[in-house]
């Protein structure tokens, strides 16, 4: 994996435009304030790689986002992954791949990962509607830190704190196996989350391009996350 990203990174923009010119656009409106730019090659309307590698120098991670995991990609799974494997070959930071993708296809994908090492992968799981168990939140980061992934993403919706708290206490467990974790919450509730998680050791939080549209509810603008983390910072 690209070395400077082996560390928490901070944060993540994620840009999802109409067509690449757009996309383009908006993520180097924020470029300043991102340490990862992500692409959401499933909102693109023709989506490429080689422009984006070609015209920013942020750290790029691309996500093909099924419809049965929220995003807007709604063609074969070989057709999506084929996109994602077109930006590990260009030997993007990061690509984005959902725990519950078929193993056969992960297995795909992971191959040609090792063939493009400084590329990283992220498993992510994705709850819209709620906050599993406890024990459930358990079985999910066990099972990403058995996947072959090098940064797990787990990601719920937070109906009360107590969601909030459990998700963020992944990290604990993160931590101990020496296993880099995004961890937050979605919704009005989880907002805190996404602020929390990197000052308790989340590898890295999402934020929304300033006059761009979020990409999952919650989000918050770059410009009013990175002045909210400076104010804390400040208080250390």
């Amino acid at each position: 994996m690209t070395e400077s990203l082996e560390t928490p990174a901070g944060f993540c923009i994620s840009v999802a435009g109409e067509n690449v010119v757009q996309a383009i656009d908006i993520a180097k409106k924020s470029a300043n304030y991102a340490d990862v730019i992500e692409i959401r090659l499933d909102t693109l309307s023709d989506p490429e790689i080689a422009p984006f590698v070609k015209n920013i120098s942020t750290p790029l991670l691309f996500t093909n986002r099924p419809e049965w995991e929220g995003g807007s990609f709604n063609g074969s799974e070989t057709s999506r992954l084929e996109l994602l494997m077109q930006a590990v070959k260009h030997d993007c930071a990061l690509v984005d791949l959902e725990l519950k993708t078929a193993p056969e296809l992960r297995g795909e994908l992971l191959d040609i990962l090792l063939q493009h090492p400084r590329t990283g992968l992220i498993i992510s799981w994705h709850d819209f509607n709620g906050t599993p168990s406890v024990e459930a939140l358990s079985e999910i980061l066990l099972q990403q830190m058995e996947s072959g992934a090098h940064i797990g993403k787990i990601v719920t919706t937070a109906n009360d704190y107590m969601d909030v708290l459990n998700v963020l206490n992944l990290q604990v467990t993160a931590a101990n196996n020496n296993f880099p974790l995004i961890a937050f919450c979605m919704g009005s509730r989880g907002r805190i989350s996404r602020l929390a998680t990197i000052k308790l050791g989340g590898y890295m939080t999402y934020a929304a391009p300033d006059g761009g549209k979020e990409t999952a509810p919650g989000q918050i603008p770059v410009s009013v996350m990175s002045e909210m983390l400076a104010r804390l910072n400040h208080a250390d």
